[in-house]
């Protein structure tokens, strides 16, 4: 049916549906671009589109288990991925080139000093993670604020305000010698100017871009203004070996070992062989100690009756006789303790009285100096005349001496047990 031959009512009700329709799908169509749009906004949020990167390259010995997109680890967090992996070129001394970036805010635990990139192992099948670790000391290794390059003269203008020196100065003949530090207030510009610096590089803490304005350069130890042409800082990096190379290295180990394994069984073969024998001709032993080892028992259950082994070592008299000789030493040492204070006593008089008679006898060989040599002859003619009595004929036998024979010990009867003395 053609639409001029419709009533004027439907037509105008076809012409209602048909703007409904059309609001329909454009209505259809924003909702369609929207959730495009936001779903291309969320990606990006996610993925860090919106987010400033911080270019960083390092060096590997191999590009096994690494490709371009994969995650960079800090602290364990995702904060970048690898961006370009290349071979250098045959004759220089680095073999792969790794390209990656990190992403803000985490591009700040990056330092001049104690960070690296490393290179470790991911699982089992070879795939390696690339991981930078936070720094210790140093310097931030990109800065966002303006840089400049200014002469002395105008450094010497801008000495006293904001701004701040974006590199190290050494002394001109002493490498060590740190004379002014960087971000640090313009200062010492006199020792700059000695060491023989015309130009230096200053930066304005104060303003903050929105993106990179310069690079740390290690060689020269000062800050460069960055541009997406530099070359990124380099991080030195730690690789450690994949697990496959680890073992195939322990694989390799084990066949060279196996061949001593092999022979160390065998060897205790042979040593277990041997305790077998051992064990049997213990076990024929010990079958063969077992009537010692009753005897003894039966011995030692003795030991606690009377005529036990103290009483055939110690008999009964013996025993007796100690204790009437203990009994009569103690009696002889009361007695002794009784006597010895007046035995000292009489010794102390007598050898009061043996000094009276010394000092008598020395004042009186001082008043006669003829005594001692009348002593002396009258001791020898004595022991003369005693010689002369002993040879005499008459007078001999009475200082002859006699022999006394010495009287005969009687022995000690034998140590026998009580059930000996029994019978």
């Amino acid at each position: 049916m053609a639409l001029q031959d419709l009533t004027p009512q439907l037509r105008t009700r076809l012409s209602r549906i048909e703007q409904a329709v059309g609001w329909f799908v454009m209505l259809a169509l924003g909702l369609l671009a929207f959730g495009f749009v936001y779903y291309v906004y969320h990606t990006a949020e996610r993925k860090g589109w919106f987010k400033i990167k911080a270019p960083y390259y390092t060096f590997a010995d191999r590009a096994t288990g690494l490709k371009v997109g994969d995650p960079v680890e800090l602290m364990g967090f995702d904060v970048g991925q690898i961006t370009r992996i290349d071979a250098q070129p045959p004759f220089d001394p680095f073999n792969v080139y790794v390209q990656f970036e990190i992403k803000e805010p985490y591009y700040g635990y990056l330092w001049t000093l104690g960070s690296r990139a490393k290179l470790t192992p991911a699982d089992l099948l070879g795939k390696r993670v690339l991981e930078v670790t936070k720094g210790t000391a140093g310097y931030p290794t990109y800065l966002f604020h303006p840089l400049s390059e200014v002469s002395l003269a105008e450094a010497r203008s801008l000495e006293g305000s904001r701004w701040l020196l974006a590199q190290d100065v050494y002394a001109a003949n002493d490498s060590t010698h740190l004379i002014a530090e960087a971000l640090k207030p313009l200062t010492n510009l006199t020792a700059i100017a000695a060491a023989g610096h015309t130009n230096l590089m200053v930066l304005d803490p104060i303003q903050t871009r929105k993106f990179i304005t310069a690079v740390w350069n290690d060689k020269e130890l000062r800050y460069d203004p960055f541009t997406p042409t530099n070359k990124p800082y380099w991080l030195h990096s730690d690789e450690s070996p994949a697990v496959t190379e680890r073992l195939e290295k322990i694989v390799s180990q084990v066949e060279h070992a196996l061949p001593n394994i092999l022979n160390l069984t065998n060897q205790l073969s042979q040593l277990l062989s041997g305790g077998v024998i051992l064990a049997s001709n213990l076990n024929l032993v010990a079958q063969s100690a077992r009537p010692a080892v009753s005897n003894l028992a039966i011995a030692t259950a003795n030991l606690d009756h009377p005529g036990a082994l103290g009483d055939w070592l110690l008999p009964t008299n013996t025993v007796r006789g100690i204790e009437a000789t203990l009994g009569e030493a103690r009696v002889t040492m009361a007695g002794v303790n009784t006597n010895l204070s007046t035995l000292v006593e009489n010794l102390g008089r007598s050898l009061d009285n043996l000094a009276n008679i010394t000092s008598n006898l020395d004042q009186q060989v001082a008043a006669n100096t003829n005594l001692v040599k009348a002593v002396s002859d009258t001791i020898i003619h004595a022991d003369q005349f005693m010689q002369g009595l002993k040879s005499h004929w008459l007078l001999r036998s009475a200082f002859k001496s006699k022999d006394t024979n010495a009287p005969a010990i009687s022995p000690q009867p034998p140590l026998r047990s009580p059930k000996a003395q029994d019978r």
